[in-house]
């Protein structure tokens, strides 16, 4: 009862308090910032290992149990570990307590993991290790196609000119493409060859690594200058890499020609199917894709 007396005796100071509410509000919707995926804290860490050719059991076995016993022991305020161990993937998956210090964790998780690689096999590339935000989800996906282009054209067009391009939108945050074809330089190796010349898998492998070295070869001085001196053995053609010498038998010298050919190529494809919401769809085809996930905050 009040304040009703007191709007009574003060009618004008009521009504431009309610006018100065009415102006501020509206402009209030106007200048205030609109967060389209507003910063949820999830303490989710992901640790990506990769070996190539390695089976799912011996992922398993030798990488993810030896990496999830090491973080136990090194990583602060773990509430749970989860793991799935494909054909020369592993993705381990560190939740942490929710008060926890997410970026702490991700430096001990970084750091056990890089004291691991001495333990797990030759040839284990380092972990990628990801923070998961639920506001870096791809909001624009596009797809790439053509009926003039081979499916490597279209891989290396988006790779090396699209990407580029939008990785130049401010606020985008663009992944590497995935589906078609990647373009690699492809050895196909004759058997009934191989064996007439006596020539295994790891003579051609090691003919193409040692054939086309491209080395520094130190410096040369010439009258008042000094040079840098390189060796570049490797072919300027495909075609020549047939012409590289991959052992000598009985006085003759057997060339990749004879044993192999070497072509233009691609690699090969695998389909990898969607074990989870968040993994990658099953992807065999022409098509190439570019998700583009923006970062949270948008005016």
């Amino acid at each position: 009862m009040a304040l009703v007396r007191i709007a009574l005796k003060r009618p004008y100071t009521f009504v431009v308090m309610s006018l100065l509410i009415a102006v501020l509000g509206i402009g209030s919707i106007f200048t205030m910032p609109t967060d389209i995926f507003p910063p949820i804290n999830i303490p989710v860490v992901s640790v990506i290992w990769s070996y190539n050719g390695i089976s799912p059991d011996d992922m398993a076995s030798r990488i993810v149990t030896i990496s999830e016993r090491a973080m136990t022991t090194t990583v602060n305020d773990i509430e749970h570990i989860e793991s799935r161990s494909y054909t020369g993937v592993a993705v381990i998956r560190v939740y942490f307590q929710p008060t926890a210090n997410v970026e702490m964790g991700i430096s001990q998780v970084t750091a056990v993991s890089q004291t691991l690689l001495r333990q797990f096999p030759p040839g284990t590339f380092p972990p990628l290790i990801v923070k998961y935000d639920a506001s870096s989800v791809p909001i624009l996906q596009l797809g790439i196609d053509s009926n003039t282009l081979t499916e490597q054209q279209l891989a290396d067009y988006a790779q090396n000119f699209i990407r580029v391009d939008l990785s130049s939108v401010p606020g985008a945050a663009v992944p590497l493409p995935y589906g078609g074809k990647t373009r690699s330089i492809m050895v196909d190796t004759d058997p009934h060859a191989m064996y007439s010349y006596h020539v295994s898998a790891s003579d051609i492998s090691s003919a193409v690594t040692n054939q086309s070295p491209i080395l520094p070869a130190g410096t040369i001085k010439m009258g008042t200058r000094e040079y840098l001196v390189k060796t570049n053995s490797s072919p300027n053609a495909i075609q020549e890499f047939n012409m590289i010498p991959v052992k000598s038998l009985d006085g003759a010298t057997v060339y990749m020609k004879d044993v192999a050919y070497v072509r233009d190529g691609f690699q090969v494809r695998r389909i990898s199917c969607a074990r989870t919401v968040n993994e990658a769809p099953c992807l065999l085809s022409s098509r190439m894709a570019l998700p583009l996930p923006f970062p949270s905050s948008a005016t």
